[in-house]
């Protein structure tokens, strides 16, 4: 298959700026898409005539050969609402919201169609999306310099050690995993609000001392650079193209949350249904988060496994099953302060809501451990080499674990923590309940393999 789709990075001068390879692209394509700014500076081609241009072989390499049948037999693809430019391209403006976007490409499949993108495609843009909905072959991309990368330089921030992150369309609580001692961020922006957003969370956090910079139409005339600690920078002048970097710096009191599992305790909010810090931890090293895995947490109490399984892997998501109504808004108030806030909360009795989810790759069984039917539930949608993690701390949990163990094989140990607490006028350990742990792992053929 020939590429239909060319998808190109434009800096901040716009299409002016692109070589003349790129601006042939153009001048062949039938439709060109983009966002307002970049189509209002397309310069007006000059298009060979129809006979001349369908039969030059320079042309055919950049159309797909059905494209080109269709052209021959005088067939016109149905466009979308657009603007038919003088020169005879038809020019495309996004219209938002993502799906929508999707929807405006997927209906020109096949057909000669230039992409205008900010900065790089492939990073937080439209060509990394668009992989998830076309073949390798049907698309080329033509990168540009990103606006992390001319950030850095202008900052002298080594790229490899600065953590980058999209506040486009997501909520700017994504940037708590990234808040730690020295750690840098550079962090793509929605609008002008941006910035005030990160600062109120960088003060929340106990981040205040952070050095905040904005760097605006980063690579055009009007660049600007403005830097200042957060609780002092002045963001009234910010206008809407810009790079957010921050410098990390604490405050003696801001709490220490690496993405590392076991964050303490007092971080969530919780009724009590909690699993403990070390059984925590102990857990999420079995469960294995890897990145873009996706985790079932049954019974997830306070959220605590499904939201240290989000902050421990790049893209990793989860679902937590729920079905306590008061439970439901603690998970959703600890997922947003402590950095996930995109994690699935199921509402209902499982396996009920379990519905037609996609099949998770790790399943964390916290709750209702002894329902035989909720087991078997959970083991049916676990994918072929998923992992099965169920702690128990009662008797009858504890026996349908033995019972299961004794089935399908797997790993049993048992988690006795002790903490340091007084009696009477003396410090002692006082033990809390034990856990009982059961590890499983699912074969590709429908074998149980052992740990």
């Amino acid at each position: 298959m020939t590429a239909w789709l060319h998808i190109v990075g434009v800096g901040e001068r716009g299409p002016s700026e692109l070589p003349a390879s790129y601006k042939l692209l153009l001048s062949y394509a039938d439709t060109v898409i983009g966002p307002a700014r970049l189509l209002a500076d397309l310069e007006p081609v000059t298009r060979p005539s129809a006979s001349a241009d369908l039969f030059n072989p320079e042309f055919v390499t950049k159309r797909s050969f059905e494209a080109v049948a269709r052209a021959l037999a005088g067939e016109e693809p149905d466009h979308s609402p657009a603007a038919t430019y003088a020169d005879g391209r038809t020019l495309i403006e996004w219209e938002p919201p993502l799906e929508s976007m999707i929807e405006q490409v997927m209906a020109l499949r096949e057909t000669p169609t230039v992409i205008l993108a900010s900065g790089d495609p492939m990073w937080f843009g439209i060509g990394a999306t668009l992989t998830r909905y076309l073949l390798p072959s049907e698309f080329v991309i033509h990168a540009h310099p990103s606006a992390f990368q001319l950030a850095a330089a202008r900052l002298h921030w080594p790229l490899q050690s600065v953590a980058t992150v999209s506040l486009h369309g997501r909520a700017v609580e994504t940037l708590h995993p990234h808040l730690l001692p020295g750690n840098r961020i550079l962090a793509l922006t929605a609008d002008h609000t941006t910035v005030d957003l990160a600062i109120e969370l960088l003060v929340d956090r106990g981040y205040g001392r952070s050095l905040v910079t904005t760097l605006e139409n980063l690579g055009g005339p009007e660049e600007k650079i403005t830097s200042d600690e957060a609780e002092s920078f002045n963001s009234r002048e910010v206008e809407d193209f810009y790079v957010l970097a921050i410098d990390c710096v604490p405050d003696f009191t801001a709490p220490l949350l690496p993405p590392t599992p076991g964050l303490p305790d007092e971080v969530f909010v919780t009724d009590g249904q909690l699993t403990k810090r070390e059984v925590r931890a102990a857990t999420l090293a079995k469960l294995a988060p890897f990145p873009g895995a996706l985790l079932w947490d049954v019974g997830a109490g306070s959220g605590s496994i499904a939201i240290e399984w989000m902050r421990a892997a790049r893209d990793a998501k989860a679902i937590a099953f729920e079905r306590e109504g008061e439970r439901l808004q603690m998970i959703a108030l600890n997922a947003a302060a402590l950095g996930v806030p995109n994690l699935e909360i199921a509402s209902g009795e499982a396996p009920g809501t379990f519905g037609r989810r996609p099949p998770p790759d790790a399943i964390f069984m916290g709750g209702d451990v002894g329902n035989d039917d909720l087991f078997d539930a959970c083991w049916s949608a676990l994918k072929p080499g998923g992992r099965l993690v169920a702690n128990a701390v009662t008797l009858d949990a504890e026996h349908a674990l033995y019972s299961r163990h004794l089935q399908l094989g797997g790993e049993l140990s048992r988690i006795e923590i002790s903490v340091l607490d007084r009696v009477g006028g003396h410090r002692a350990f006082k033990p809390r309940m034990a856990v009982t742990q059961w590890l499983v792992t699912k074969a590709m053929h429908g074998l149980v393999v052992t740990p």
